[in-house]
């Protein structure tokens, strides 16, 4: 059976440090692998540091039921990710389509700032403090198309391609765990194809991302500063360089 820990040794991830997950857990439960199994030995291994999942909720909050609970509100980014968040941890950023789950020492300073900006990958968001803090990212069984800190950099460098206007932002309802209504503005992504896999083949070619494998499922690990930067310099030169061209097809590794 897959030995998680063993893996993540491998691949040189600090326990002291910050990591945020990404997972597609049903390929790991085809191994024979529980969702539970899995949760206890990652939270496990970062005892000394802190971990994070994405827990996004975009299925069920919107317009037309603009409230989110940080503790009701279930995650829309798979069994790991819920499993985690109702089981483990103890922070959750307040964000209706972009919140982050997190437990350990610096879960409160990595996700207490969430619902103050009004695009989903600012600064004061878990993505763009996990850069500050060169954090890691830990991508289990799920590609670049899915690595979220991307939008980061968009945000920041070329907000009049990747978000929608300023008029058409939204406006919800967080609740936090103490019970406390919190109203977030929100300036969505727009809905383009983008061109994530890209910046997979650069990070290998120049030795900055480490693979792993279980059977067919790659595992994936990298530090987030090293993803931003390349994404910011390629949009600073070319801000639509992430826009994917028709028929474009993607190499996996």
């Amino acid at each position: 059976m897959l030995n998680i820990q063993h893996i993540l040794k491998r691949l040189g991830i600090p326990r002291n440090e910050v990591l945020l997950v990404h997972s597609a857990f049903s390929l790991f439960g085809r191994e024979g692998l529980s969702v539970e199994h899995m949760a206890g030995d990652l939270v496990e291994y970062m005892v000394p540091g802190t971990i994070l999942m994405p827990t996004m909720s975009w299925r069920f909050v919107k317009p037309s039921q603009p409230i989110f609970d940080e503790l009701s509100t279930p995650s829309n980014t798979g069994a790991l990710t819920e499993t985690f968040r109702k089981r483990y941890s103890s922070h959750r950023s307040l964000h209706p389509t972009h919140s982050v789950a997190g437990l350990g020492l610096r879960a409160g300073e990595m996700l207490g700032e969430h619902h103050l900006d009004s695009t989903p990958c600012s600064a004061r968001s878990p993505y763009g403090k996990l850069i500050e803090h060169d954090g890691w990212i830990l991508m289990l069984g799920i590609g670049f198309d899915c690595c979220t800190i991307i939008h980061h950099a968009e945000e920041i460098v070329a907000p009049q391609l990747y978000l929608r206007p300023l008029a058409e932002k939204e406006t919800y309802t967080c609740i936090d765990r103490m019970g406390y209504q919190h109203k977030v503005s929100l300036n969505r992504h727009l809905q383009l194809k983008r061109d994530y896999w890209q910046f997979q083949d650069q990070m290998h070619n120049e030795g900055v991302i480490k693979f792993a494998y279980s059977g067919s499922i790659v595992i994936r690990a990298f530090r987030a500063r090293e993803l931003n930067e390349r994404v910011y310099n390629m949009l600073i030169k070319r801000p639509e360089a992430i826009i994917a061209k028709p028929m474009q097809r993607y190499r996996v590794m």
